[in-house]
């Protein structure tokens, strides 16, 4: 079985059918840029491009990097326009697609569930957390397998500041700083989250994750095991089809 994933990030639009039997991209994913200021009508735009890029006719689950509820209103929006406030994002995308069959969730839970059904979570129990490290930080939490939803950990306050704005992959590539330089400050992120929630595992996912060699050797004191993201950049495609299946 196929249906299309979207995921919706600060600097890039992607998707691609996906194989939810195997859990898997069927086709190369195609990117497009979010557009800057990231406003409804231009991510609507963005959307409408990738999937267009396909052909797609079918049911489309996408991701939203701030909090959705009821599956439709955005409350958050840290990373895109402000404008995207009280939105309703499954109206908009589906008038945009041409009333295609539409899903909206949180982008780290779509990658968490993804990652926790196919890739470094599979029958994990516990706590286990899923942090994404891109333009900021996403997170998705898991206990026995079955997710809290819309948790923003990103924003957690860290030395005064929210955590993302030092510990994103952004943060690390605005200040240049070294792989090490960067893992000291994911380390002292990833000792706050711990101190909360006291998880068995976290799962560190985005694009950093194809990366995890240059930074997780250099994070020490962590009690839970760390591991990168089985799923990489794609979990967030793969657990937004998975999304749009259930739904």
């Amino acid at each position: 079985m196929q249906i299309f994933g979207l995921d919706i990030g600060g600097s890039g639009i992607k998707g691609a059918p996906v194989d939810l039997d195997k859990g898997d991209l069927a086709q190369e994913r195609h990117k497009v840029l979010t557009p800057h200021p990231a406003t409804p009508d231009g991510v609507a735009d963005g959307v409408k491009q990738v999937v267009d890029h396909f052909g797609w006719t079918g049911p489309v689950g996408l991701t939203f990097p701030g909090v959705v509820t009821g599956g439709s209103h955005i409350r958050t929006a840290a990373n895109v326009d402000k404008s995207w406030i009280d939105t309703d994002a499954r109206a908009l995308f589906g008038e945009r697609l041409g009333g295609l069959p539409v899903t909206v969730v949180n982008d780290a839970d779509a990658a968490g569930v993804a990652e926790m059904n196919f890739g470094a979570g599979k029958d994990r129990k516990g706590t286990v957390i899923l942090l994404t490290f891109g333009t900021g930080i996403g997170s998705a939490v898991f206990v026995d397998g079955v997710l809290v939803p819309n948790t923003e950990l990103g924003h957690l306050e860290l030395h005064g500041h929210d955590a993302e704005k030092k510990a994103s992959s952004k943060a690390r590539e605005d200040e240049e700083l070294s792989w090490e330089h960067w893992a000291r400050r994911v380390q002292k992120y990833l000792a706050h989250v711990e101190m909360l929630f006291s998880p068995e595992l976290f799962i560190i996912g985005g694009g950093v994750s194809r990366k995890s060699e240059k930074f997780l050797p250099h994070i020490e004191g962590i009690k839970a095991e760390i591991v990168p993201a089985q799923l990489q950049n794609n979990a967030g495609i793969v657990g937004a089809a998975m999304h749009a299946a259930h739904e």
